[in-house]
């Protein structure tokens, strides 16, 4: 992929950005940029709103949020340090709106209701596909605040045995993959998310492809099951939801406040 191949009219605001820095800000097999663009199409981000930036990686998504919405963005990640993306922040010119922060998905360092909005980018089938875990997530957005999801997933659900083209790149981990289908399924039954919307890229497949191509030429495995899927089970998927006003999300124990004090071990 040149240059001119990150310059689409599907996503304008991203065809802006120099495909340098782009590629230097890369932390997984998607073009974030284009995944964040696709999915804040479907939020109403205004300046100052306070969002959370779920598996930012490199922090690029965090930056374009800052960039193009004016919205203040806690940069959230935690397997890539948070000294390389403040770097990346300050020198975006960003660092007033976006903030950096080291932290497991699943131990997050914010009060309740503390954000407007919050979105994850190719990031939350690693951890969200817990079925508790959108109760623990959920305390953190206001009520009537949307919570919004993008990346990797499947266009339809693997029934069955494992399709045959994709079996030489499929690991077990990839078995976290998705549809939208089953996304909508996942949140709707809890009770806690309106859905809004849950869909799939068209022509994703392409897009997924087409950034391998640019940052992992060598990895022939996946490119070449993208090359004979085309799109019959690989995609981008988009989930948007807002936290219901009146669910009860359950209390989330941290721990259970016990002190030892010495006990016989045995009866009598």
């Amino acid at each position: 992929m040149t240059s001119d191949k990150l310059v689409s009219e599907r996503f304008p605001r991203s065809s802006q950005y120099n495909p340098e820095w782009v590629m230097a800000s890369v932390s997984g097999g998607a073009n974030s940029l284009w995944l964040t663009e696709w999915l804040t199409k479907a939020l109403d981000l205004r300046p100052g709103m306070r969002v959370l930036d779920l598996g930012c990686g490199r922090a690029s998504s965090s930056i374009f949020l800052r960039r193009e919405f004016g919205v203040q963005v806690w940069a959230t990640d935690l397997w890539f340090s948070v000294s390389e993306n403040i770097q990346r922040i300050r020198d975006a010119g960003v660092e007033d709106g976006v903030f950096p922060i080291h932290a497991d998905a699943r131990s997050l360092p914010f009060a309740a209701e503390f954000f407007d909005a919050i979105v994850s980018i190719d990031s939350f089938c690693y951890y969200g596909t817990d079925d508790l875990y959108l109760n623990y997530l959920a305390r953190f957005v206001k009520p009537g605040g949307p919570v919004g999801i993008a990346g990797a997933g499947l266009v339809r659900e693997i029934e069955g045995s494992l399709p045959e083209h994709l079996r030489e790149w499929w690991t077990q981990d990839l078995w976290c993959l998705h549809s939208a289908a089953w996304w909508r399924r996942h949140w709707e039954r809890t009770g806690i998310m309106d859905i809004d919307l849950a869909d799939t890229m068209p022509n994703g497949w392409q897009l997924w492809l087409d950034w391998h191509r640019a940052v992992a030429p060598d990895n022939e495995t996946e490119i070449k099951a993208l090359e004979a899927d085309r799109g019959d089970y690989l995609g981008y998927v988009r989930v948007v939801g807002r936290r219901e006003g009146q669910a009860t999300i359950a209390d989330h124990i941290e721990s259970l406040p016990a002190h030892y004090t010495k006990k016989p071990l045995l009866r009598g």
